[in-house]
């Protein structure tokens, strides 16, 4: 769990980098070529085949751990106490990793599914931008049709909501899991985790937010 959440961490600092190239503000340009890059660069399919195994890894080992536990210990308690370190996050990562995972679920059905299998989809053509002599995807605006609607814009904004709740306990359980948790870093990867849980997540939900402010 800690291993394959550390990648997908790290997975969603690069995947953020290329979508703030949504409101770079060129017609989307730079989406365009980033995404057209994503598509054709050998190295990042590699990256993007792991991420996808490790997503399922992710899931499977949670749901095991869920069973393992709940075996454990077949007779449940007779209150519900709470332990005073245990925080609702950490009580609750199941609740917020199935909702995440829903939402990925709807996510790549929008954008990845469609790239790869879509028909009719919107085409750049050749020479349109400098050194690109053929045409390519035109997957700004794809995107921006998608975060044109408000009920799509909702479901990304509470999904990002939802993910910062999921990482604001797991950042800092994957380290400790890790044998870090307790060391002199402790404080540093607590408020990495933190700043971490709240950026990422919020800049995410930015970019449809302000494409739908643009569109509306």
């Amino acid at each position: 769990m800690a291993l394959t959440g550390l990648f997908l961490i790290l997975f969603l600092v690069i995947h953020l980098i290329g979508n703030l190239q949504l409101l770079a503000g060129d017609g989307g340009e730079a989406f365009n070529r980033y995404s057209y890059f994503m598509a054709n660069n050998g190295l990042i399919q590699l990256v993007s085949k792991l991420n996808f195994t490790f997503i399922v890894l992710h899931v499977i080992y949670s749901i095991w751990l869920a069973r393992t536990n709940a075996a454990a210990r077949p007779i449940p308690y007779g209150g519900k106490a709470k332990s005073v370190q245990a925080t609702w996050n950490s009580r609750n990562m199941g609740i917020l990793g199935t909702l995440i995972l829903l939402f990925l679920i709807v996510h790549l059905k929008s954008f990845w599914f469609e790239f790869k299998f879509g028909t009719g989809l919107p085409m750049i053509e050749a020479g349109t931008y400098d050194g690109l002599n053929f045409a390519i995807l035109d997957a700004y605006t794809v995107v921006a049709t998608a975060y044109s609607t408000l009920p799509y814009m909702l479901i990304y904004v509470v999904g990002m909501l939802v993910l910062s709740f999921h990482l604001y306990h797991g950042f800092q359980s994957a380290f400790q899991t890790l044998g870090l948790g307790f060391s002199s870093y402790k404080k540093l990867i607590e408020v990495i985790g933190v700043v971490y849980a709240i950026i990422v997540p919020l800049l995410f939900a930015i970019i449809p937010v302000a494409m739908y402010l643009q569109q509306a």
